[in-house]
């Protein structure tokens, strides 16, 4: 199971510690361009992620896309023989992920003084809620309270309902992407200096890089930014349209030329001459006017016929898409975003491609997310253990 020799991290070694999504979504973002990537599970508590979400024939599909190009190994890091094993590891590696509560890695003696020593090339990636020092370091941190904390709930949904918390990973897939930068960054470091590096990487904070500038902008005016549904503060029309047909259709105007192409389109033009149409935030202040405008004019075509006025039109819409559409979608399709991988549990799979296309030097699924400790013996024999070296592991209850 190696990456050939044309994917571009082909060589680069990585221990995947991490449970759940950031840290695992990282490891598997470098796997997916040929780093040599070993998942490490507790031998008797595996990676929560095999268990969220559906599953089929008792095998959970989260973990098949989040595992893929791993190997899979069980460790148990608190004992003697498991820590030794990890330091063993560690010298060979590149790059370890963690998402361990600050000093867990220290209480097992293997903080980044022991695995600098074995090691001083080695990037040590760790992931946690709040960072690795502060007064909430030690908190248990997950997704949804950096959802919250970072300010993205406060301004999701409609103005007189509750803050809305997204029905999926946000914070952490944000902090997964942002993880394998980081590493990436780490490592063309090491290029320079020759040393490794340990990177701190807090849920709550590349959410909170992704809302934009709104600490600027209440540094500034003293702004704060309210919840104002599917509209934007930014621009109008904004938001999403029922069609004839009981569909829904997306529209953006972020770009002035496109706000007076749909007034033209939608037969209002005399819009366009309003002295507040001339800028963005001025038509978010009459989005009122506009939605009648645009909404009523979608209301009566159906969503056919309203993607393809406005393509002619070259105004931006899209279509509002459940997962069945996005699996149908040509342009999907044509990217070949979702790919098909063989699986020897359960047959073909068909899931997200990887991240983006290299013209060069393309990425690629190699094997979907494998079972908890599939691999254990080949690496451990890879890195020298003789059977009896195993064995005496597996009575310590090691592995």
């Amino acid at each position: 199971m190696t990456a050939p020799t044309t994917v571009p991290l082909t060589g680069l070694r990585v221990l995947d510690l991490a449970t759940l999504f950031a840290g695992p979504m990282a490891a598997t973002l470098l796997g997916d361009f040929g780093a040599e990537v070993v998942k490490i599970e507790h031998p008797s508590k595996p990676d929560p992620s095999r268990g969220h979400g559906p599953s089929k024939d008792g095998v959970g599909l989260w973990w098949k896309m989040l595992g893929r190009n791993k190997r899979t190994m069980t460790l148990d890091l608190s004992k003697p023989g498991g820590r030794a094993t990890l330091l063993r590891l560690a010298a060979t590696t590149d790059v370890i992920i963690e998402n361990f509560r600050p000093g867990t890695l220290e209480k097992w003696d293997l903080g980044w003084p022991e695995l600098s020593a074995v090691n001083p090339r080695l990037v040590l990636a760790r992931v946690t809620g709040f960072g690795q020092f502060g007064p909430y370091a030690h908190r248990p941190g997950f997704g949804t309270l950096a959802e919250a904390m970072s300010g993205f709930a406060a301004i999701t949904g409609e103005p007189d309902s509750p803050p809305t918390l997204p029905p999926f990973g946000l914070a952490d897939s944000i902090a997964g992407l942002t993880t394998a930068y980081a590493v990436m960054t780490a490592l063309a470091a090491r290029e320079r200096t020759g040393e490794g590096q340990v990177v701190d990487m807090a849920l709550i904070e590349p959410i909170l890089a992704a809302l934009g500038p709104q600490p600027l902008w209440y540094d500034q005016l003293g702004h704060v930014q309210p919840r104002t549904g599917n509209r934007s503060p930014n621009n109008a029309p904004r938001g999403v349209y029922r069609t004839a047909d009981g569909t829904w259709v997306a529209v953006s105007t972020s770009a002035q030329s496109v706000a007076e192409r749909v007034m033209h389109l939608v037969g209002r033009p005399e819009l366009i001459d309003e002295p507040w149409f001339a800028s963005g935030a001025e038509r978010a202040r009459h989005a009122d006017v506009l939605d009648e405008a645009v909404g009523g004019w979608i209301a009566a075509r159906t969503r056919a016929d309203v993607m393809a006025a406005f393509e002619k039109a070259e105004a931006a819409v899209a279509p509002v898409q459940d997962v069945r559409d996005v699996m149908a979608d040509p342009q999907y399709q044509a990217l070949g975003t979702i790919t098909t991988v063989d699986d020897p549990e359960l047959g073909p799979l068909r899931m997200q491609n990887v991240l983006f296309r290299l013209s060069a030097t393309p990425g690629a699924i190699r094997w979907a997310g494998r079972p908890h400790g599939a691999d254990t013996d080949e690496v451990l024999t890879e890195l020298g253990l003789s059977p009896d070296d195993v064995t005496a592991l597996r009575a310590e209850g090691a592995l």
